[in-house]
């Protein structure tokens, strides 16, 4: 039996300048379990409203940016509480319009507190001024904000994929205009406004809509950053636009991350094998740091296939959202859906064996949403699509492999870089990942579970540029401003 909640639709609006500014025409959002079923609507901004958006941010620059660091603080301080009091029912909202299990969604929304809290209490340490003296002089470099920065963020984590741009920006001075995806807008609209309403008007402001709006936010001559999470080919686009004023940017973008299973790995490791499994199938595979191929030492291959498919079956429960029993909801969207399967489809007619996986607690619930059940493909080769694609779904190839340089010439032999993970005896596992390209590389784990807030987060090659995350976030939103105020103001080569 489903347990959704039959609610009315859920409407939010652009909010500009401290306001809700409404809009004739609204995008509806379905939900992913049911999709007859409406979760709610969400405006169809025009480059108009952008514009008015940018204005905003940019009028309140003058004044937001020489505010006291203590006082910027104690704003997202006041913005955490609220959206803490909140996740229960915010976590029910994000699961219906999202897809993902309800554990998951208020999972996110924790996060992204802690993210928030943590953020509030190292921000001064890290931006206040370095000062050097010495005979020569002395010297102050400072941490200015850069402007107005534009938000450009995804559907598969939209509350602390936004927040990770948020937080360090609006904590260094900035002032913001976000525009989040049309796959899950409502949660994270509800979030922007509790977190806008202790803050001062045209400090941090939301729009919604297509590519029009996303050109202005990528090509207006106000905005000074653009921080954007997502598709590397939206990204290239996005550097074109950025080019003429030289906008600062950081760009967080897809990654087809390898997990390497060394021969020394424990196949009876019940909870190491749990962790691949989580590492695969977390958030139905929609996770950009998810581990979407799987490489297995030969000698140990023949073990932990099956090992792997009863740690699978036995983990994996799919169905509607707000079922509690659920591990593994539908996916967001009909097209991703189509994408995924067209994969295990190409894998099939190339010889692939493909194995389902977990169990579905509802078929009639299944069979109406955008469910794909969690699949398995062994015996594809390194350079068929199913190996050599970013899936983003729930769907993994494990592909055997003999040694050790093999292994790391096929992990790396990608254009992306975001993450990896190695799993065998730890040191081992550790002289491995050194030589894995990538921006992390997690030992023993995978995915979120491997996630640290307290670290830099990115990708190399064509999985981005810049780092989010760690003390390090907050200097993706400033410039070094550096003072010099010399002893003598003359160089002693230079003649009298």
């Amino acid at each position: 039996m489903s347990s959704v909640n039959k609610t009315e639709p859920v409407i939010v609006h652009a909010f500009i300048n401290g306001e809700q500014y409404e809009t004739d025409k609204r995008a509806p959002r379905e939900n992913p379990s049911n999709p007859s079923e409406i979760v709610g609507y969400s405006p169809e901004n025009t480059r108009e409203d952008t514009i008015r958006a940018i204005d905003a941010a940019s009028d309140a620059f003058k004044d937001w940016s020489q505010v006291s660091v203590t006082e910027r603080i104690a704003c997202m301080q006041r913005a955490s509480e609220k959206i803490k009091a909140a996740i229960d029912d915010l976590g029910v909202l994000l699961a219906r319009e999202h897809g993902k299990a309800l554990y998951d969604a208020k999972g996110e929304l924790t996060i992204s507190t802690i993210w928030m809290d943590y953020a509030c209490g190292i921000v001064q340490e890290e931006i206040k001024d370095r000062v050097h003296e010495d005979e020569r002089g002395r010297v102050i470099v400072t941490h200015d904000p850069i402007g107005v920065v534009s938000a450009i963020t995804p559907w598969n984590y939209p509350i602390i994929l936004a927040l990770v741009k948020v937080v360090p920006a609006l904590l260094t001075g900035n002032t913001m205009v976000v525009k989040p995806s049309p796959f899950a807008p409502l949660t994270i609209t509800k979030v922007i406004e509790m977190i806008a309403s202790e803050f001062p008007n045209g400090v941090l402001n939301i729009v919604h809509g297509g590519s029009d709006v996303g050109s202005e936010l990528t090509s207006n001559p106000k905005v000074g950053k653009i921080a954007f999470t997502g598709g590397t080919k939206t990204a290239r686009h996005i550097m074109k636009a950025a080019a003429d004023t030289i906008k600062n940017l950081t760009l967080e973008l897809g990654g087809n991350d390898p997990g390497i299973v060394l021969e020394d790995f424990d196949v009876n490791d019940d909870r190491a094998i749990r962790r691949i499994v989580i590492s695969n199938f977390l958030t139905g595979g929609q996770i950009c740091m998810i581990a979407k191929r799987i490489y297995v030492h030969r000698s140990i291959y023949d073990q932990f296939v099956p090992r792997y498919i009863e740690a699978a079956n036995k983990w994996i429960r799919i169905g509607d959202s707000l079922n509690p029993d659920v591990t593994v909801g539908p996916m967001n969207n009909e097209a991703q859906v189509k994408f995924v399967q067209s994969l295990i489809d190409d894998a099939k007619q190339r010889g692939s064996e493909i194995i389902p996986l977990g169990r579905i607690l509802d078929k009639e619930v299944y069979d109406k949403g955008y469910f794909l059940q969690p699949t398995l493909v062994l015996g594809a080769d390194n350079e068929d699509p199913v190996v050599v694609e970013e899936q983003f779904g729930p769907l993994v190839p494990i592909v055997p492999y003999d040694s050790e340089e093999q292994v790391i010439a096929e992990a790396n032999d990608s254009i992306y870089g975001l993450t990896s993970s190695v799993w065998g005896e730890e040191e081992h596992a550790i002289r491995v990942a050194r030589r894995i390209q990538a921006g992390v590389t997690m030992i023993n784990t995978g995915g979120l579970p491997g996630f640290d807030i307290r670290f830099p987060f990115g990708g190399v090659k064509q999985s981005g540029m810049g780092r989010e995350f760690g003390p390090g976030s907050f200097m993706a939103y400033v410039e070094k401003h550096v003072l010099t105020v010399p002893k003598s103001g003359e160089l002693p080569y230079i003649p009298e």
